[in-house]
């Protein structure tokens, strides 16, 4: 299987990635082995912040929190958010805390209370599977066995990768889920054929988070790319090499090449139509040379798939042509699959092997021996997130035991923190988003007929997923250990593969998720049409039974919205209403949604946070979030006005009820993060900034100018004919 690529559920966009960084660093992501920062702590220092909390007074905002010294319509993020900020510095095992890391972090100790339940059972009560629970959470807690163990679970692992004597050897041990490959794949839904599985293929082999890391000239940029190679040289001499640094220069060089030739900017990997490429068995080995393409793909179990779908296949200069590609798009296109076959072919094997012995230990450091998850945390925490601490070992812990058993656990949490009344409320707000949905369809005046009745048929079409699935994963066949956690976390990839194997050949699973009940966020499949919110993001700041309705729409109603936009974003409108990748536009009404997100493209290119305005958002890599955003607030607020049609609407607090409204939604988006986090994200994370989404989608909305009287007077005002309106 492919690791550390974003090729897995290609086409699956999620509403945010709150706590990204720290589920990235547990999953044991490449990092680099800097000097550790020292904390020289004293009596007179200060004491370490809390971690934060949020209070949302009686109706859902605490009114109190909002600014009195700045107005809305100059800063509306700001306004809402600023005086919370203000009061909260970031404790120092966050490299960034907002809503959804309040809501990760109760999502966590709720999960803890049942782990606590667990353990302290008499080990001779516990089920089968409440026993995996505990061993596998219980070895991954215990840092002095694993300390004690040293490299011995892993050392039957290097030696494997040592003792390959070819290219063959080690694409077979590729094959293993223990190991990281440079190229594999997965299986998903044929995005052509929605009816069928088939297998997805794609590259990677990069250890820094973005190819932009290595093409960075900067005086950090270059930091960064040395602290990486003396990251490597430690794995490579914890190994037993001689010569580590010399080993791991020909790594990095291998990377570099990666990073300059091979790999394409995320913007490219967006675009549906230039990653979708049908290749045959026969065509794969004609472009893999001496490289054994299909004993690899035989032994992971895709020699079945009926096709191979390659992600990165550069575009002939017909069908760049065909897909209207420019100078500046063409430019994005590295030499992709075709690139990584040859560059696997020349590369000497023991330059592979290296990488390999670096991918293993990497991506297994939180359950090896401290130093090597201490190295790890070094640069994926410190110096490329700015975080000074790792996060707790029992919060890890917890993460650790989800990855492997997460919906087993998610069976029990749904019982305790999911009340029934939660689902039937959320299904009335999904009801009424259909219906703005429908209704914003009919009134636009950019769409044509034809095109307006597809769009509807692909709104009937929609699957709305709400707390959890009811036939939870048992895991059978997953064995745990009681004393090996390394042993663990590869049998769990290898159950994950298998699993996923499986399914060529059979029938579509509709009632799969791809998140646990007890995940914070949310997603839009676009192959199966499906908008999944996972139980535990039906909470505060996002929803609750006591809320005012326009909190509850504001809040909620825009994730929803924003999943159901993500069905009509820039890529999510290239899937017709059963799932297929196909244009179901006409010519005209195309070309003026596209217009329409090209002025969005134009908008956020202009945020520039960092570095005096030198570095800014990409617009066009964050087009589709942006499109959910803009989208889905719009939704949100035509369904609150259809959910309150009739009724009184009171003020509270001395806010209208569209005024409540638009706080809730700036009130989603409460987050600070430090400057190395905020650089990385601006890199890598398809979402904008949190202030960009908030005051990015509220100026391009007539209704919330009207609600807090904003002026051309005011900072963020924008011209009605520069407003972008889309659904």
């Amino acid at each position: 299987m492919i690791r550390k690529t974003t090729l897995l559920l290609a086409g699956t966009a999620a509403f945010a990635l709150a706590g990204a960084a720290a589920a990235h660093q547990d999953s044991g992501i490449p990092g680099a082995d800097i000097e550790m920062l020292e904390a020289h702590a004293d009596a007179e220092a200060a004491p370490e912040p809390a971690t934060p909390t949020m209070s949302f007074g009686t109706w859902g905002v605490d009114p109190e929190l909002l600014s009195i010294t700045v107005d809305p319509g100059d800063d509306f993020f700001a306004y809402v958010n600023q005086k919370w900020l203000d009061a909260n510095p970031l404790p120092a095992e966050f490299s960034r805390f907002g809503a959804f890391n309040l809501l990760r972090e109760k999502s966590t100790t709720d999960v803890k209370a049942l782990m606590d339940e667990l353990v302290a059972k008499d080990p001779a009560t516990l089920t089968s599977d409440e026993k995996r629970i505990v061993d596998m959470h219980n070895a991954y807690l215990d840092v002095e066995a694993i300390d004690a163990a040293d490299l011995a679970p892993a050392q039957p692992y290097l030696n494997a990768i040592v003792a390959a004597t070819s290219l063959e050897d080690l694409a077979m041990l590729w094959a293993d889920p223990a190991y990281s490959s440079p190229l594999g794949g997965f299986v998903n839904v044929d995005a052509k054929q929605p009816d069928r599985y088939v297998a997805y293929l794609g590259s990677g082999g990069l250890g820094l988070p973005d190819r932009d890391y290595y093409l960075d000239e900067s005086e950090k940029g270059k930091a960064i790319q040395q602290a990486y190679r003396e990251y490597v040289a430690m794995l490579l001499g914890e190994a037993g090499y001689a010569d580590p640094m010399a080993a791991a220069e020909a790594v990095y060089a291998m990377e570099d090449r990666i990073a300059r030739d091979i790999d394409w900017a995320r913007t490219a990997r967006r675009n549906r139509d230039l990653t979708y490429n049908a290749m045959t068995m026969a065509e794969l080995e004609a472009m893999a040379g001496d490289f054994p393409v299909a004993a690899m793909l035989g032994k992971i179990g895709l020699d079945a798939s009926p096709i191979f779908v390659v992600g990165n296949l550069p575009p002939s200069d017909e069908r760049a042509k065909e897909l209207g590609l420019t100078e500046e798009q063409l430019a994005q296109i590295g030499e992709g699959m075709p690139g990584m076959l040859k560059l696997l072919n020349d590369t000497p094997l023991a330059t592979l092997q290296a990488w390999s012995i670096k991918e293993f230990l990497s991506d297994h450091a939180s359950v090896l021996p401290s130093r090597f998850d201490e190295a790890n945390f070094a640069l994926y925490g410190k110096l490329l997130q700015g975080t000074p601490e790792q996060r707790a070992r029992w919060k890890r812990a917890i993460a650790h035991t989800e990855g492997g058993l997460g919906e087993l656990i998610g069976k029990s949490y749904v019982e305790r923190y999911f009340p029934p009344e939660n689902k039937a409320a959320m299904e009335e707000l999904v009801a009424n988003l259909r219906v703005a949905v429908a209704q914003s369809i009919d009134e636009i005046e950019w769409m044509g007929a034809e095109t307006k009745q597809r769009a509807l048929e692909k709104l009937a079409s929609f699957d709305p997923k709400i707390g959890y699935r009811d036939n939870l994963e048992t895991y059978e066949g997953l064995e745990v250990t009681a004393d090996n956690p390394l042993a663990n976390a590869i049998a769990a990839d290898a159950w994950g593969l298998r699993d996923n194997v499986a399914k060529l050949g059979q029938p579509i699973d509709r009632t799969e998720w791809f998140m646990l009940p007890q995940t914070v966020n949310a997603y839009y499949n676009p192959t199966k049409n499906e908008i999944v919110f996972p139980a535990a993001i039906l909470q505060q700041p996002f929803f609750a039974l006591t809320n005012d309705p326009a909190v509850n729409y504001g809040a909620i109603g825009g994730v929803i919205g924003h999943e159901i936009g993500h069905g009509f974003d820039d890529q999510g409108s290239k899937y017709d209403a059963t799932g297929a990748l196909r244009n179901w536009w006409t010519d005209e009404d195309r070309a003026n949604f596209d217009a329409r997100g090209d002025a969005l493209v134009a908008q956020y290119d202009a945020f520039c946070p960092l570095d005096n305005g030198e570095t800014c958002v990409n617009g066009r890599f964050t087009l589709g979030e942006n499109i959910g955003d803009l989208g889905g607030l719009s939704l949100a607020y035509r369904a609150y006005k259809i959910a309150t049609e009739g009724k009184e609407v009171p003020v509270i607090d001395g806010l209208t009820g569209d005024q409540r409204f638009f706080i809730a939604w700036a009130q989603v988006w409460r987050s600070q993060q430090r400057e190395d986090n905020y650089r990385q994200r601006l890199r890598t994370d398809s979402h904008s900034p949190e202030e960009y989404r908030t005051n990015g989608v509220v100026r391009n909305l007539d209704e919330w100018y009207e609600a807090f009287g904003v002026t051309e007077d005011h900072a963020m005002y924008l011209p009605p004919e520069e407003r972008v309106r889309i659904w």
